[in-house]
């Protein structure tokens, strides 16, 4: 799998083509879905552009995304401050307004609360590993572990998270981005890239849009397959 990640908690100030709009959102999936990406992962924003969990705001923005890329998972951030496993709570009835798969981060205080509270409302869950952690007795719902390593950790943390037998999607953020992505390619590990994880091409320039950077890395992703 190859997801896209499309704005993470970066602002407006950072990049230019940053979309941070339901509509924004929903052309930049679009764009990238056309690429061969089957998962985005966003970070809803609010009216004055702030990371939110706020039902009718996530029901929007999924929306939105849902009409421009039917068939593709929409997985989003779930790293707001608040009362996150209550503003969860209230996605039960969003239907079309609720993402597929939300992300956990491991070893923040209540994370297993908040996995459990996105289950009850039919969201699976991709955890986040960053560093070492005790991952024994997880909460149900877990699909998928999302590993954010360096070149430096990567191998490490793998250890720690392939037992657990689910689906790896592996990748680094900012200077690591690429280097990880390649070392992730050749262990057919799911991938992913996009403005949120670095906002440069390999070659070190500045990527003008999401779809710039995933079309380096189909390539990137192609170049490094078993033959």
């Amino acid at each position: 799998m190859l997801q896209a990640c499309l704005n993470g908690s970066r602002t407006a100030e950072e990049h230019p083509a940053l979309p941070l709009t339901p509509v924004r959102l929903a052309e930049d999936a679009a764009d990238v879905a056309a690429l061969g990406v089957t998962s985005v992962h966003i970070h809803p924003r609010d009216v004055i552009g702030a990371p939110t969990l706020v039902g009718p705001g996530v029901a929007t923005t999924i929306a939105t995304v849902r009409a421009a890329v039917p068939g593709i998972e929409i997985s989003v951030s779930t790293n707001v401050p608040g009362n996150r496993a209550t503003l969860i709570a209230s996605w039960g009835p969003l239907a079309a307004g609720r993402p597929d798969i939300a992300s956990v981060h491991v070893g923040e205080p209540g994370w297993r609360t908040l996995a459990e509270a996105l289950h009850q409302v039919n969201v699976a869950v991709e955890l986040v590993v960053e560093s070492p952690a005790q991952l024994e007795d997880l909460p149900a719902g877990i699909t998928r572990i999302t590993v954010t390593a360096t070149e430096q950790t990567a191998e490490t943390l793998l250890r720690q998270v392939e037992p657990l037998g689910l689906p790896i999607l592996l990748h680094g953020r900012d200077d690591a981005a690429w280097p990880v992505f390649t070392y992730a390619a050749t262990l057919e590990h799911h991938v992913r890239m996009g403005l949120e994880d670095t906002l440069r091409m390999p070659d070190g320039r500045t990527a003008k849009t999401n779809a710039e950077l995933i079309a380096m890395a189909r390539r990137n992703q192609k170049s490094k397959a078993p033959s």
